[in-house]
């Protein structure tokens, strides 16, 4: 399985963004997470066969530990694709600092508007 495919889950790429801080055993993985232990096995066996996890046996416990390589190899291969047309003058920074702008403008103009209706009801 390609790394990006196993990367589809959203309970797999919290896995594996709960491994990029050390090893982890799987009991400690599975409580992190509002579904089955059995469930939490079969994602972690997905994330092993893709080659993102490596997993060893200390005493009763298996440790899980991330394996970077797969994710440098996706990282690659996702460069080719870089930087994203129509974002390269301007930076996804930029862009967001321009969302971030126009949320704010929207927020203060509700505010304003709100308290005018207020200011109206007031009066009449």
């Amino acid at each position: 399985m390609f790394p990006a495919e196993a990367l589809a889950d959203p309970v797999r790429r919290a896995i594996v963004e709960r491994l990029a801080d050390g090893e982890v055993g799987a009991g400690e993985i599975a409580a992190d997470f509002p579904v089955s232990r059995p469930a939490i096995s079969r994602h972690l066996r997905v994330l092993r066969e893709a080659g993102l996890v490596t997993s060893r046996v200390a005493g009763q416990h298996r440790i899980y530990a991330l394996d970077r390589r797969p994710l440098a190899e996706l990282d690659a291969w996702l460069e080719r694709f870089r930087p994203l047309p129509g974002l390269a003058a301007s930076g996804p920074a930029s862009r967001l600092d321009a969302l971030d702008t126009e949320m704010h403008r929207g927020r203060r103009a509700r505010r304003a508007a709100d308290e005018g209706d207020t200011d109206d009801h007031a009066a009449g």
